[in-house]
């Protein structure tokens, strides 16, 4: 018989049908009732033994993360919380789970810390925690794909290995297949890079944009997604060394059109999330109003994960530039009682303290940062023209801010103009030789064009309401970290 995924049999099945149902075992209670789950829903579905029918040997392998296979009919429950119960008619163990194996691991069914379900990682999907959260992640991750491509957007594979930075960073994982024990030297000593693989010294990328503005300037509009690497040394709950970047890049746009479209693009996932998974969403909404009882009440939400994800797609982004954002600040009351950690001065990045109080506390929206100063933002963002009352240099660039996260998405126009390109390049020490093919393609009809990045774990943080970016990405890639 055909299995049916627990998810369509509580959507569509009727009281009497009978069904195949495939699954891992959830609880076994009073050697009677079985909940089953199969990954396809977080709800479970009920199975009822007739014990005094089954064989003793069988029923004595049903324990908990037992993968089994059960065919049955569909009644009407008779207990609290569930639509049907499924009769048992037929069981077959498709594969034992040791009792005493499975209460060492996160499968045991109690409440286990966030830190020992890393430490676990390969099983960690089989909670009701990770369950959500993945199929969350998947939802948001096709959202994505969806949007571009119902857009007319061109989905561009862009290298993982690169002899550039786009960043200008220079906290690049190192790619090379010469031998770290005796590898070969040129006359001044120096590892001979020639003899490499590539012929050059070559890395990870941190970012796909150079290569997608080459393709938007002739496709019209593209978008990346794709591993992105950074060998930074920080074990914060915002940082990966290795996650997912979704960057579009499109022609003829400018710093305006930019931000149109990076705020249409964030309200339709959050719609799309909220539409596609709502139990999901729910569970997770309730859990962490459940953790933020135990909180202190500065340290709990201002508002629950569906507040949060309506909140997007209910108000229109608030729009300002860097130099009011520094006024706004300055003229709070948390600056004027020194509550802030961080100085506020213009010519210094914001930090996540000044975010969050922009977001949440002053215009309680969404906000939208743009005209950042030149000097801590990359050589790609296209140069101002100067501005009255302004005490520096900007570029066009823009971040997006949520309430929770902070900074969402990092956008800007690009530099289409060749010789500032090149005297940027100069500014930022990087060799023209280096970015020879970046810089070629404005020397042949160059225009406007502009695009963003968003990094896609801190979107599933936002999505899914949880705190550290380690628990929406199945295998965290970390400093010291790389298990699995």
């Amino acid at each position: 018989m055909k299995r049916t995924e627990i998810k369509q049999l509580l959507a569509e099945c009727k009281f009497g049908d009978t069904v195949n149902v495939k699954g891992w075992v959830k609880a076994f209670r009073q050697n009677r009732f079985i909940q089953m789950n199969d990954g396809s829903t977080i709800n479970n579905v009920q199975a009822v033994v007739d014990f005094e029918a089954m064989d003793e040997s069988l029923l004595k392998r049903i324990t908990v993360g037992a993968a089994i296979s059960i065919t049955g009919k569909l009644e009407e429950s008779q207990g609290e919380g569930q639509k049907f119960d499924l009769i048992v008619e037929k069981i077959e163990v498709l594969g034992d789970a040791d009792p005493d194996e499975v209460s060492k691991t996160v499968m045991q069914p109690k409440k286990h810390s966030l830190e020992f379900l890393r430490e676990q990682a390969h099983l960690r999907f089989r909670t009701n925690l990770f369950g959500a959260i993945f199929r969350i992640r998947n939802a948001t991750s096709f959202a994505i794909h969806k949007y571009f491509n119902d857009g007319g957007y061109y989905h561009i594979a862009t290298p993982i290995i690169t002899g550039s930075d786009a960043e200008g960073a220079g906290e690049m994982f190192r790619v090379s297949n010469l031998d770290p024990k005796n590898p070969p030297l040129n006359d001044a000593g120096e590892i001979d890079w020639q003899e490499d693989f590539f012929g050059k010294e070559t890395n990870l990328t941190v970012s796909g944009q150079l290569e997608a503005e080459l393709a938007a300037m002739a496709l019209g509009k593209v978008y990346t997604f794709g591993p992105t690497f950074r060998a930074e040394n920080s074990n914060t709950a915002r940082h990966l060394a290795e996650f997912w970047m979704v960057e579009p890049e499109v022609a003829f746009y400018d710093i305006h059109d930019n931000m149109d479209l990076a705020e249409d693009f964030l309200s339709y996932i959050c719609k799309y999330v909220m539409d596609t998974c709502p139990d999901d969403i729910q569970f997770l909404n309730d859990r962490e109003l459940k953790e933020d009882q135990m909180k202190p009440q500065a340290e709990r939400n201002e508002m629950s994960l569906i507040e949060r994800l309506q909140f997007v797609i209910d108000n229109d982004f608030e729009r300002i530039t860097y130099t009011e954002a520094i006024q706004l600040l300055r003229n709070s009351k948390p600056y004027k009682k020194k509550k802030f950690k961080y100085p506020v001065e213009w010519g210094s990045d914001l930090q996540s303290e000044h975010e969050r109080y922009l977001v949440e506390k002053h215009f309680k929206k969404p906000v939208i940062i743009r005209d950042y100063p030149a000097s801590f933002k990359a050589f790609y963002m296209r140069l101002n023209e100067p501005q009255e009352g302004v005490p520096g240099d900007t570029v066009a660039a823009m971040d997006i801010l949520f309430p929770g996260i902070g900074e969402i998405i990092g956008g800007s126009q690009r530099e289409e103009r060749y010789d500032v390109l090149v005297e940027k390049c100069k500014a930022f020490d990087i060799p023209e030789e280096d970015v020879w093919w970046y810089l070629d393609t404005r020397k042949f009809g160059t225009a406007p064009h502009a695009g963003f990045g968003l990094g896609f774990e801190r979107m599933v943080m936002f999505t899914t309401g949880m705190s550290n970016i380690r628990d929406v990405i199945p295998f965290p890639r970390t400093p010291k970290k790389a298990e699995f």
